[in-house]
């Protein structure tokens, strides 16, 4: 493969702390959580009670009509789409100066459309399938969010769903690195969106005994590395990236925010839900994304981990990152989990969103609700927003999903112009 430099001109996003990219970014910075009590009737039944809803509904953006024939989860894919495909210079909708057999797109998800599916089933089951949905399920199926952004932005180069649990939208963006790379694309659409706050995942993952059930306090449920965490709290949302090559975007004068300049991948094989103990292969994972981006260990400032508040996880994965970076590393690593929550499949377009305009902004954000380490960490924790210095900065986000997968996606601000 080519070591054709990959860069980032375009962002978006709509997260449980905003419905863009600065307002996410303001709540990171000011640690701000965004997780609440769901008020719903169904909630009154379960042992989980709270959740990281959107900030902004989608309802509130898009077109009523077209709305309806989208899932939540690809309603917020196509506004995070959106902005970042405008961001880039370009307009949503409309014909483009760009070749459309050299544009492509590749969106994670988790799970998919979960609201449309069950929704119709009950509908099935209530009223007869003369009242079932035609479009069912080209709303459900996993690929909709990506297939509907590229009938917007016309992308023809290979349109593409990874779905790999909560590592879903970091593939989504070592996929798009590889299409540039392997000269299958100058430009690509990538990210990650879910919508699954239903009473079915999180009574699942409420009897699996994998949520927080701080119900009185969701805004400090959420607390990574906390000695007195009890679980993850869901979330929802998207964010995406428009990618291209440097040369792409120097020829049409885009400004760029960083690199994307490497990604490993590797998997477990160890058990369906639980990391491997030793977190091995998620070290491994890091170390491959920093040979494919040229980089050593000791150029990394930042890392924003998966760290999702469970019991188990988190300890594992500061040993991976030492393992990684070497026992003495001084990078500073931060979770923005403990406000936005668990997007699922989402999470890692979002986190490394987060940690791209930390290295661009040259700020950290803090992890929150950090009142009590758990001992052994031996990393070094934001919990407050921290400073970084001048110069050429890398950084690296890490996705871990159910099933054993690994996902490292390294940046740099080395390219970034103002």
């Amino acid at each position: 493969m080519s070591r054709t430099r990959v860069v980032v001109t375009g962002l978006g996003a709509t997260t449980p702390l905003g419905g863009d990219v600065a307002s996410t970014w303001d709540g990171l910075l000011a640690g701000r959580s965004g997780v609440g009590k769901l008020e719903a009737d169904w909630v009154e039944e379960l042992p989980v009670k709270i959740a990281a809803r959107a900030a902004v509904d989608p309802a509130e953006i898009l077109d009523r009509v077209a709305a309806r024939r989208l899932d939540r989860n690809a309603q917020f894919a196509l506004i995070a789409a959106e902005q970042a495909w405008t961001d880039a210079g370009y307009t949503f909708g409309d014909d483009n100066p760009i070749d459309p057999e050299r544009l492509g797109v590749a969106v994670g998800t988790g799970i998919g459309g979960l609201g449309s599916l069950l929704g119709n089933w009950d509908t099935l089951r209530d009223k007869g399938v003369r009242r079932v949905s035609p479009l069912a399920v080209p709303m459900l199926m996993g690929n909709a969010a990506a297939a509907n952004i590229s009938l917007k932005i016309k992308a023809q180069a290979g349109v593409h769903t990874t779905i790999s649990a909560c590592a879903s939208s970091n593939e989504s963006i070592a996929l798009g690195l590889d299409m540039i790379r392997l000269g299958r694309a100058d430009i690509v659409m990538v990210g990650g969106t879910e919508a699954v706050i239903h009473p079915m995942t999180i009574g699942s993952f409420g009897q699996m005994q994998a949520m927080s059930r701080r119900n009185d306090e969701p805004e400090r449920a959420s607390r990574p590395w906390d000695t007195d965490r009890d679980g993850f709290v869901m979330g929802e949302g998207s964010a995406m990236f428009v990618i291209e090559s440097l040369e792409h975007a120097q020829a049409r004068g885009a400004k760029i925010y960083g690199e994307l300049a490497g990604a490993g991948i590797t998997a477990d094989a160890f058990d369906m839900v639980a990391p491997e103990t030793s977190g091995h292969g998620q070290a491994v994972a890091m170390i491959k994304a920093l040979k494919e981006a040229e980089l050593s260990a000791a150029d990394v400032v930042h890392v924003n981990a998966h760290a999702t508040s469970t019991p188990t996880g988190d300890g594992i994965e500061a040993r991976s990152i030492r393992e990684a970076l070497g026992q003495d590393t001084t990078a500073i690593v931060t979770s923005t989990k403990s406000m936005t929550g668990h997007l699922l499949g989402g999470a890692g377009a979002l986190e490394s969103m987060a940690t791209l305009l930390a290295l661009h902004h040259r700020t950290i954000p803090p992890t929150i609700n950090l009142d009590n380490p758990e001992p052994g960490l031996e990393v070094d924790i934001a919990t407050e927003p921290r400073t970084l210095p001048a110069g050429d900065l890398a950084g690296i986000n890490n996705s871990f999903g159910f099933g054993g997968h690994n996902v490292a996606i390294a940046f740099t601000n080395a390219l970034a112009t103002r």
